[in-house]
């Protein structure tokens, strides 16, 4: 893994989000924690397919989510797959495609261990 894809989660829209609320800041963990590897699919298949009007949806649909959990640079970079796609710019996908697959693979794994914390 590189280095400086490493982001943290950072809880604070969460916890602005679910007013304190921890049952629900799990519930929306456990939604984006089976939302991620279908994010991952759907990008990497619209991509492989040149289908560029799904893939800025689904580019778009992500970003979303990232930005709940902090994902900042995640946010940023599936914005930036939004824009490309929609713009027909295919050069610069593969490699912001394959940027968002490892940080949303981490991001998988904090969360999941977020959830195996108690204080959720």
């Amino acid at each position: 893994m590189m280095e400086n894809n490493f982001q943290q989660i950072r809880t604070e829209q969460l916890e602005s989000i679910s007013s304190g609320d921890k049952s629900f800041e799990k519930e929306l963990i456990e939604i984006f924690l089976e939302q991620i590897p279908s994010f991952i699919l759907n990008i990497k298949s619209f991509f492989e397919k040149n289908d560029l009007i799904n893939l800025a949806k689904e580019a778009h649909t992500a970003k979303s989510s990232a930005l709940i959990f902090g994902l900042t640079n995640t946010g940023n970079s599936l914005k930036e797959i939004q824009l490309q796609a929609e713009e027909k710019k295919v050069e610069k996908l593969a490699a912001l495609i394959e940027s968002v697959e490892i940080e949303l693979k981490d991001a998988e794994k904090q969360l999941q261990k977020i959830l195996g914390d108690s204080n959720v």
